[in-house]
């Protein structure tokens, strides 16, 4: 009972966000798991995920070992989170997305990325699940799975193990994926919480991560001894859909399971949970194989696994040559334990040289996993486990890749559902395994399995548990052969004799009804049952027929019974077993258990009884009662007696020696007669033996030729289908790289087409690689020129040798610049530079024409205009000065130096206050000049009189007026200075 399946979520039913429990401390880590087709998957996903989703994103997919893969480059455009190839020991971080390098396996230990070797061949590597079942085992809760489009099986084991660590499973809808096998085989695991396509992934994804940020677990456990009332109600609702009780498994765990279904379904309060799981049909179930925990392989625990085959080594060394050796598994799984302990037994019958007859029985509480042991037939995921040895001996490759066990192997099994809890036990065995069970058991239901297992042990059976269970107090029951692989040996002793055999009671449906109807009535409704029941078989003069319970003690008698029945001796017992005459008791405890496990009825034919020394012969039914409520999980038993084809046979022994009428003599004769047939027959089967030994070592030979053979081929087409899923994935990215170079070419052509810039493109031999079409008019080019040398063409430039220059850029490698005149009378800036590829290697040259006939004809204006300012400038008889912002001299005029006796080396660059003798240093005038620049002002006529060194006091007036200049350019102000002294004066 170790196997978990869910079929996914009823996304229509989702009531309110939720998420698994997450620690308080750390963050989802998500791995996404893709091959052929996931590409556009992933880009998919990535570009509907937003950056702050606190997750931090592992892509594995499978990769070309031999070819760089580009993938990180490529996701990079589809999302705002940093997308790096992973580095061995890198710590995830959330808000990055992570990529597997080519030709590693990936796996992750205490939140760090470690790359590890590829060990297995190309086509048998699976690193999804690698990856998956690392990520499980480290961050557990944290962990959260993705299957995207891809072919065969990887990620389908990984997936499970990140289910059983309380993580969460999402797989691409088969719809939506390109290549659907390995969205198939995940969803066909019954482990999958949301089959979506990859858009609809992200939100998703993001209601369950923040959810589980943000609230509380909710308060199961049982407080001062009682059982939550909600969980109660739980445990009803299974043991009604399911036939299984729950409340005595360990509540933790239980709790757990719980929570988790509460999540995916986005439920905060337990009692909706209840409500959701009373209305739902499909709940129960996945609940109730949520619960069934299980993560099973082949050999898991190596060590484990090489104690005990030397512990049956000793066992078997002293047993004799027809023994039967008897295995008990429980929690069988999908059998891949079990399957394990026949080859571990084949194993050590080679190893002692001798054979012995080997019967396992592989029992588990869910049915479907018992059809998965029954077939015999896994994915490729168990080359994780298997030595390719043992893979080449017990298994046979199927033409879709799956494993199946080889017939002498699946022979020694057999698999059948049981509950451990309440069914009855297999005994006298010589190893039972109960592995990683009983730690999901109460500690009173576990004492009560572990005196069950030594009553099914031989006096030196083996009881083989897992590394985290124990005996408990059972010491004087089992002795310890290997302490730390959990390995005992039972032993016999008078206090290990006397402990009870006592099953955990199973109660009936009908404790569930008394739970919640009055006692009174429900006593009504069981009476009015029996007298119904009475009331039809007096009416359908039914056969005589009794009615038990699960416990089969007899709870009701109809007709003569005294017939098949008989009271035991000793203590008084209604138990159907117990009282049925000789020859009724094997055939009839079968049929009940059948019934009891089927619901279905069982008829057993020509049953033979004694009764007062006569034979009789009687047809037995046994069905179940599914009508009645108060009488529903009750059987009934039908003693059908079949009429007699003549006299009853009191003396058989007598009739049958009247009977005999042939005489010794001719029984000799015949005898005679038969002994030659005999041996003709004898010498003719010699004959025919010898021919068959013969075509059989033929036989024999093709076989191994054509299984050599077979080997190479599945070898070949393993390694030709990972071949073809990592071609599929590099075709995708290289499909992905050219459309980006076509998109680049197209913005190239558009950009140099509009550009209006004539450039030329040369290669290393300077013939004509590419060029815009604005270089006609300078060189008579058309595409069909394209690789002519440049040398070739005439050019409408004067005075101007191209390829020389262009040669001697390839040279020295520098760029060259100069202006040159048309022919047509325009003007242009040639540039010459090398043309360096991405990786800076030199592959030709490039030259550009720039048209400046414009340009030269605006300078030619410019200088003419400021050959015209300045002669103005120069002409005028007042004294002019222009100052920067700072008020600093920037030029005079020379009437200026002449009005004033200085000199241009005394003003330029002076501060205006600082000239002479301080004589234009005057609070109001310099208020004034300060004004000009930041209020765009001006101001006339400023009168100033002072005594200047050189001619003496005079009274000037100043006018202001601001120069405008360009926006990124300071303005400056001229000033214009009128001496009125005469005029004054007069």
């Amino acid at each position: 009972m170790t196997r978990e399946t869910d079929h996914g979520t009823e996304n229509k039913a989702v009531v309110k966000k939720t998420a698994v429990r997450l620690p308080a401390k750390g963050f989802p880590v998500v791995g996404l798991g893709a091959s052929a087709g996931g590409l556009e998957a992933l880009e998919a996903f990535f570009k509907a995920m937003p950056d702050d989703s606190g997750a931090a994103f592992v892509v594995v997919t499978h990769l070309d070992p031999a070819h760089v893969s580009l993938m990180s480059e490529l996701l990079q455009k589809y999302t705002a989170m940093p997308v790096t190839q992973v580095k061995d020991g890198v710590r995830v971080a959330p808000g990055h997305v992570y990529v597997i390098p080519p030709n590693r396996d990936l796996s992750i230990l205490g939140g760090t990325l470690q790359l590890l070797e590829q060990v297995h061949p190309r086509g048998a590597n699976l690193p999804i699940d690698h990856f998956f079942r690392a990520l499980a085992l480290d961050q557990q809760s944290h962990a959260i799975g993705i299957i995207l489009s891809g072919t065969g099986s990887d990620g389908s084991t990984g997936l499970k193990a990140i289910k059983a660590g309380l993580g969460m499973t999402m797989v691409q809808s088969e719809v939506s994926a390109k290549y659907d096998g390995m969205p198939h085989n995940a969803i066909a695991t019954g482990v999958v919480d949301y089959v979506l396509s990859p858009a609809e992934m992200p939100g998703q994804l993001l209601s369950y991560i923040s959810h589980s940020r943000q609230q509380t677990p909710v308060e199961l456990v049982a407080q001062a001894g009682k059982m939550p009332d909600a969980l109660q109600k739980i445990f009803v609702i299974l043991r009604a859909r399911t036939n299984h009780d729950f409340s005595q498994y360990k509540m933790n765990t239980i709790c757990r399971r719980i929570e988790r279904r509460m999540n995916v379904h986005q439920l905060d309060d337990i009692h909706d949970y209840v409500r959701y799981l009373q209305e739902s049909d499909k709940e129960a179930e996945i609940l109730f194989n949520e619960l069934l925990i299980g993560v099973t392989n082949f050999f898991r625990d190596p060590d484990a696994f090489e104690a005990l085959g030397r512990a049956l080594v000793e066992m078997l060394q002293h047993k004799p040559a027809d023994y039967t050796v008897r295995v008990w598994v429980t929690g069988c799984s999908s059998g891949e334990e079990a399957y394990s302990v026949a080859i571990l037994l084949i194993e050590c019958m080679e190893q002692l040289k001798q054979h012995f007859s080997v019967q396992i029985f592989g029992t588990d509480i869910d049915d479907r996993a018992i059809t998965t042991a029954r077939a015999g037939l896994y994915p490729a995921s168990i080359l994780a486990n298997l030595s390719e040895k043992r893979l080449r001996r017990y298994f046979i490759r199927e033409d879709d890749g799956q494993y199946r066990i080889r017939k002498n192997v699946r022979e020694m099994l057999v698999f059948a559902p049981q509950n451990l809890i309440k069914d009855p036990p297999f005994t006298k065995l010589d190893l039972l395994c109960c592995r990683n069970l009983l730690i999901y058991f109460g500690a009173e239901l576990q004492q009560k399995l572990l005196p069950l297992f030594h009553y099914s042990l031989v006096d030196d059976g083996i009881l083989f548990l897992g590394s985290s269970e124990s005996i408990g107090q059972n010491t004087d029951s089992f002795i310890p052969v290997d302490k730390k692989w959990k390995i005992f040996r039972v032993v016999r002793s008078p206090l290990a004799t006397r402990q009870l055999l006592v099953l955990p009671p199973q109660p009936s449906t009908r404790q569930d009804v008394a739970s919640v109807m009055p006692q009174s009535i429900q006593q009504l409704e069981e009476t009015s049952a029996f007298q119904m029941v009475e009331a039809i078989l007096q009416q359908s003069d039914a056969p005589p027929c009794v009615i038990i319970n699960e416990a089969c003690n007899i709870l009701y008698v109809y007709g003569k019974t005294g017939r098949f029945l008989e009271p035991p001796e000793g203590r008084v017992s209604v138990n159907l077993l117990e009282m049925v005459r000789p020859g009724l008791k094997k055939e009839l405890a079968e049929a009940i258990n059948k019934v009891a496990v089927h619901k279905q009825e069982v008829i057993c034919k020509g049953l033979q009884v004694q009764h007062n020394g006569v034979r009789l012969v009687i047809d037995l039914l046994v069905k179940p009662i599914l009508e009645s409520t108060a009488m529903r999980g009750l059987i009934m038993v039908v003693f059908d007696e079949v009429p007699e084809q003549g006299k009853q046979l009191r003396a058989p022994r007598k009739a049958a020696l009247k009977k005999q009428t042939k005489t010794v003599d001719e029984l000799e004769q015949e005898l005679l007669h038969t002994r030659e047939s005999l041996q003709t027959t004898i010498e003719e089967l010699e004959t025919s033996n010898e021919e068959l030994k013969s075509t059989n070592e033929e036989l024999q030979s093709t076989n191994e030729e054509l299984q050599s053979t077979n080997e190479e081929l599945e070898t070949s087409k393993e390694e030709l289908q990972s071949l073809n899923e990592e071609s599929a994935t590099v075709n995708l990215e290289l499909q992905s790289r050219i459309d980006d170079l076509s998109d680049a070419n197209d913005d190239m052509k558009n950009l140099l087409d509009s550009t209006d810039i004539a450039t030329v493109f040369l290669d290393v031999d300077l013939c004509v690689r590419r060029f815009t079409p604005k270089v006609s008019d300078i060189i008579p080019l058309s595409v069909a020129d394209a690789g002519r040398p440049l040398g070739h063409f005439s050019t409408s430039l004067l005075q101007v040798d191209l390829a020389h220059d262009a040669k001697q850029v390839l040279d020295d490698l520098m760029v060259r610049e100069q202006e040159a005149a048309s022919k047509d009378g325009k003007a242009f800036l040639i540039r010459l530079r090398p043309y360096r590829t991405l990786g800076n290697v030199i592959d030709g040259v490039v030259i550009t024409f720039l048209d400046i006939t414009e340009r030269k004809q605006m300078e030619k204006s410019l200088r003419h205009q400021i050959r015209l300012a300045e002669g103005i400038v120069q002409t005028i008889a007042e004294p002019l000065l222009v100052l920067d912002d700072t008020l600093r001299v920037v030029t005079a005029n020379p009437a200026f130096y002449a009005a004033f006796m200085v000199t241009s080396e005394q003003t330029e660059g002076e501060f205006v206050y600082e000239l002479g003798n301080g004589q234009w240093n005057i609070p109001r005038l310099r208020e004034l000049l300060e004004d000009v620049l930041p209020s765009q002002s001006s101001f006339e006529d400023f009168r100033v009189e002072h005594d200047f060194e050189e001619i003496g006091r005079r009274s000037m007036l100043i006018n202001a007026r601001l120069i405008a200049a360009e926006a990124a350019e300071e303005g400056l102000i001229l000033l214009a200075i009128t001496d009125v002294t005469t005029v004054t004066n007069g």
